[in-house]
């Protein structure tokens, strides 16, 4: 991480209640140093007890993510980036509109047989990432089911979800046909939100770029530059969100510091 992606990184970091007197112990190390060593883990994709010895001791580095992932603070340092990514793009901090699409990968041995599954559309036995994107394709909302979960199941949760994490502006989110059904009129009745389904055309063939649905596919690429992110090894379902939203906090940290330059 370059000196300049440091300083936008450090000033979107929320400041824990252990650092500021209110419990806990805090971390022993720098931060930037434990930063930088969940980002190679994310990006090089490796074991976390294999951490190179220029980074503190796993144990540590496992410390400093575990506590942020179960503090919520991941999230928060997430949505302050993405805050300013899209003031930086000269559009509002909080979106109108949304695209939600799905992701099988496979599994690792690690993974549960409780949290797994088969997806026999993809034929991908692992686990399935549900994720609702902004118009820029940036992360709204993130969850991280088994592979059988259809997407119309885990649309219902994470469209609450978005409006849980104080996204109540959004009022309109594409989706494929795999939305339909129910989910379109739940969305319209209870959550206010126009589910609106983009589909092929009878006469296409071959790859056909569909309006917003290219937005979410995009994201999935951006997300699997993250060799941690190939394959499912987690263990928790909410680690592996943790780990998404880390990778797409490396995409947004590093556009801004472009723009700083």
């Amino acid at each position: 991480m370059t000196d300049a992606e440091w300083a936008v990184v450090r000033d979107a970091m929320p400041v824990p209640a252990w650092l500021e007197g209110r419990g806990g112990q805090p971390e022993g190390y720098c931060h930037r140093q434990l930063v930088d060593a969940v980002r190679y883990l994310v990006a090089g994709g490796i074991a976390r007890r294999t951490v190179s010895a220029d980074f503190p001791a796993w144990d540590r580095v496992y410390a400093f993510f575990r506590r942020r992932r179960d503090k919520g603070l991941v999230g928060e340092f997430h949505d302050r980036l993405r805050d300013r990514v899209r003031r930086a793009a000269g559009r509002e901090p909080e979106p109108t509109a949304g695209i939600i699409d799905a992701q099988s990968v496979k599994g690792a041995a690690s993974v549960p047989a409780a949290s797994r599954g088969f997806d026999g559309g993809k034929k991908v036995n692992g686990r399935k990432r549900h994720i609702v994107v902004d118009t820029l394709g940036l992360l709204l909302a993130v969850m991280v089911t088994a592979a059988s979960v259809t997407d119309r199941e885990a649309g219902r949760t994470l469209l609450e979800r978005l409006r849980e994490r104080r996204h109540w502006r959004i009022s309109l989110v594409w989706a494929d046909g795999g939305y339909t059904g129910c989910l379109v009129d739940l969305a319209r009745d209870v959550l206010r939100i126009a589910l609106t389904v983009v589909r092929r055309t009878d006469d296409a063939t071959g790859f056909v770029v569909l309006p917003k649905r290219l937005l979410v596919e995009r994201t999935f690429a951006w997300l699997m530059h993250s060799r941690r992110l190939a394959r499912d090894y987690a263990t928790r379902t909410d680690t592996s969100e943790a780990m998404i939203r880390w990778s797409m906090s490396m995409v947004m940290s590093r556009r801004l510091a472009r723009r700083a330059r």
